[in-house]
């Protein structure tokens, strides 16, 4: 499904976005090889074990751009000019390998672009839940997206 243009969005929209992600051993090493983070917490099962967590925690940054990934075919694919940036990004309970996670959004805010008539900023706040449906991650996001009649270019 494509995302929707700024003018296609109402402040109080809600959306539960169907695509779920059951988090894998490979995803969070890869992850974290891949943006160079060496902390033993995600990749070294005994560091892990000896924690206060008992086991391997998630990168929080691969749980972040999945929560934004599982967003975007809902909300700005085909519609998004930037992403003007990020707010409030919460953790408040950990990821361990096996999670189940599932995303959703509310729209928060809205505002018309000053530059790019028809186009405007609106403002997601996105909430990633476990299989226990408890909160683990969220943030907002700010978005400048095409309106509906065209590219929102001057």
């Amino acid at each position: 499904m494509a995302g929707r243009p700024y003018d296609g969005w109402n402040v109080g929209d809600r959306l539960e976005h169907e695509i779920r992600r059951t988090v894998t051993e490979t995803d969070n090493l890869l992850f974290s090889t891949m943006t160079h983070n060496p902390q033993p917490l995600h990749i070294d099962a005994e560091a892990a074990r000896a924690s206060e967590f008992g086991q391997i925690l998630v990168n929080g940054t691969f749980t972040f751009a999945l929560m934004i990934g599982l967003s975007v075919g809902d909300t700005t694919l085909g519609t998004l000019i930037a992403n003007l940036g990020y707010d409030t990004l919460v953790m408040p309970k950990p990821v361990f390998l096996g999670d189940t996670l599932r995303a959703e959004t509310e729209v928060v805010a809205l505002k018309p672009s000053r530059s790019r008539p028809g186009a405007g900023i609106v403002t997601f706040e996105h909430r990633m839940r476990n299989q226990r449906d408890e909160i683990v991650c969220q943030c907002l996001r700010m978005a400048l997206l095409k309106g509906s009649g065209g590219d929102g270019v001057n």
